[in-house]
Protein backbone atom coordinates (compact mmCIF):
# COMPACT_ATOMS: atom_id res chain seq x y z
CA UNK A 1 0.00 0.00 0.00
CA UNK A 2 1.46 3.33 -1.07
CA UNK A 3 1.83 6.01 1.56
CA UNK A 4 1.98 9.77 1.32
CA UNK A 5 5.55 10.98 0.82
CA UNK A 6 7.09 13.12 3.56
CA UNK A 7 8.03 16.30 1.72
CA UNK A 8 10.50 18.86 3.04
CA UNK A 9 12.70 21.66 1.74
CA UNK A 10 15.36 19.15 0.67
CA UNK A 11 13.16 17.00 -1.58
CA UNK A 12 10.39 19.47 -2.55
CA UNK A 13 11.86 20.34 -5.95
CA UNK A 14 12.49 16.70 -6.89
CA UNK A 15 9.20 15.27 -5.55
CA UNK A 16 6.82 18.12 -6.42
CA UNK A 17 8.22 20.55 -8.97
CA UNK A 18 9.92 17.97 -11.23
CA UNK A 19 7.16 15.36 -11.07
CA UNK A 20 5.75 14.19 -14.40
CA UNK A 21 2.47 13.40 -12.59
CA UNK A 22 0.08 15.71 -10.74
CA UNK A 23 1.02 16.15 -7.08
CA UNK A 24 -1.31 16.64 -4.11
CA UNK A 25 0.53 18.28 -1.22
CA UNK A 26 -1.04 18.38 2.24
CA UNK A 27 0.36 21.22 4.37
CA UNK A 28 -0.37 20.14 7.95
CA UNK A 29 0.81 20.19 11.57
CA UNK A 30 0.70 17.71 14.44
CA UNK A 31 -1.30 20.08 16.69
CA UNK A 32 -3.99 20.81 14.06
CA UNK A 33 -7.29 18.98 14.70
CA UNK A 34 -8.72 19.30 11.17
CA UNK A 35 -5.33 18.13 9.81
CA UNK A 36 -5.71 14.91 11.77
CA UNK A 37 -9.13 14.43 10.17
CA UNK A 38 -7.74 14.94 6.66
CA UNK A 39 -4.61 12.82 7.25
CA UNK A 40 -6.22 9.38 6.80
CA UNK A 41 -8.05 10.61 3.69
CA UNK A 42 -4.76 11.82 2.20
CA UNK A 43 -3.23 8.39 2.92
CA UNK A 44 -6.19 6.67 1.18
CA UNK A 45 -5.73 8.88 -1.87
CA UNK A 46 -1.98 8.13 -1.87
CA UNK A 47 -2.78 4.43 -2.04
CA UNK A 48 -5.56 4.70 -4.64
CA UNK A 49 -3.61 7.02 -6.94
CA UNK A 50 -0.23 5.31 -6.47
CA UNK A 51 0.56 5.03 -10.19
CA UNK A 52 -1.31 8.11 -11.39
CA UNK A 53 -0.27 10.88 -9.03
CA UNK A 54 2.13 11.77 -6.24
CA UNK A 55 0.65 12.47 -2.80
CA UNK A 56 2.75 14.07 -0.10
CA UNK A 57 2.65 15.89 3.22
CA UNK A 58 4.55 18.95 4.39
CA UNK A 59 4.83 19.57 8.14
CA UNK A 60 4.44 23.36 8.31
CA UNK A 61 6.28 23.62 11.63
CA UNK A 62 9.36 21.91 10.23
CA UNK A 63 9.17 23.59 6.80
CA UNK A 64 8.20 27.20 7.41
CA UNK A 65 10.01 28.42 4.27
CA UNK A 66 7.78 26.26 2.05
CA UNK A 67 4.68 27.46 3.90
CA UNK A 68 5.68 31.09 3.35
CA UNK A 69 6.59 30.50 -0.31
CA UNK A 70 3.14 29.06 -1.05
CA UNK A 71 1.21 31.51 1.13
CA UNK A 72 -0.05 28.93 3.60
CA UNK A 73 -1.87 30.88 6.32
CA UNK A 74 -4.32 28.28 7.56
CA UNK A 75 -4.11 24.53 7.63
CA UNK A 76 -4.88 21.99 6.47
CA UNK A 77 -4.08 23.45 3.07
CA UNK A 78 -3.97 21.03 0.16
CA UNK A 79 -2.33 22.22 -3.04
CA UNK A 80 -2.45 20.47 -6.40
CA UNK A 81 0.66 20.90 -8.55
CA UNK A 82 0.98 20.10 -12.23
CA UNK A 83 4.13 20.79 -14.21
CA UNK A 84 5.68 22.51 -11.20
CA UNK A 85 2.82 25.02 -10.84
CA UNK A 86 -0.04 25.23 -8.35
CA UNK A 87 -3.19 24.51 -10.37
CA UNK A 88 -5.70 24.16 -7.53
CA UNK A 89 -6.00 24.33 -3.76
CA UNK A 90 -8.33 23.55 -0.89
CA UNK A 91 -8.20 25.09 2.56
CA UNK A 92 -9.68 23.19 5.49
CA UNK A 93 -11.02 19.70 6.03
CA UNK A 94 -13.07 18.66 3.00
CA UNK A 95 -14.63 15.38 1.87
CA UNK A 96 -12.43 12.92 -0.01
CA UNK A 97 -14.38 13.36 -3.27
CA UNK A 98 -13.45 17.06 -3.33
CA UNK A 99 -9.74 16.20 -3.20
CA UNK A 100 -9.94 13.35 -5.70
CA UNK A 101 -11.98 15.58 -8.02
CA UNK A 102 -9.26 18.21 -8.02
CA UNK A 103 -6.62 15.55 -8.62
CA UNK A 104 -8.68 14.10 -11.48
CA UNK A 105 -8.97 17.58 -13.01
CA UNK A 106 -5.19 17.94 -12.90
CA UNK A 107 -4.78 14.58 -14.64
CA UNK A 108 -7.17 15.49 -17.45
Amino acid sequence: MAKAVEINADNFEEVVLKSDKPVLVDFWAEWCGPCRMVGPVVEEIASEYANKAVVGKVDVDANQDLSVKYGIRSIPALLVFKGGEVVDQVIGAVPKNVLTGKLEDAMA
